[in-house]
């Protein structure tokens, strides 16, 4: 907590299979202040979700929204997420080597300094997705886990 009852911490979210008003309705439940769309690509067949709609619907909450494509993941790597043990392994290594990039790092530092104030909730597609970020930026600002599952993340 942050000095009153607001909680603080980086989430990971997904949007998965949820429409844009229940999707926003829980963020604000959960006392989530800034959403930070880690697409690469904001866009989305879902209604509402891609990056104008989704910022509209936010702002009508209170939340903040913010893209930062420099920690999407490339398309060419989402696969190994969903794969075996060893794609999944080499699939965190080449997210990991992206996230220590100059801008990634940057991005992340001022995510977790965000993180330290405020709820952020780190959102992609898939619930996993965003938890990957979060959890291969945990190093710099530890991961508050909601929902009970466990990531495959880096």
């Amino acid at each position: 907590m942050n000095g009153d009852t607001r909680p603080v911490g980086v989430v990971g979210v997904g949007y998965q299979q949820r429409p844009v008003e229940e999707f926003v309705s829980d963020l604000a439940r959960m006392g989530v202040a800034v959403v930070v769309d880690v697409r690469l690509t904001p866009i989305s067949r879902r209604p509402g979700f891609s990056k104008t709609g989704l910022a509209r619907a936010l702002a009508g909450a209170g939340i903040g929204y913010e893209h930062r494509p420099e920690l999407g993941n490339p398309k060419a790597n989402r696969a190994g997420f969903a794969g075996s043990a060893e794609e999944l392994a080499a699939a965190r290594a080449v997210y990991r080597g992206l996230l220590d990039g100059e801008k990634s790092s940057r991005a992340l530092a001022e995510i977790a300094e965000l993180g330290k104030r405020h709820l952020v909730a780190l959102s992609a597609t898939k619930r996993t997705s965003g938890a990957a970020t979060v959890t291969c930026c945990s190093k710099r600002s530890p991961p508050v886990t909601v929902g009970g599952s466990t990531p495959r993340g880096c």
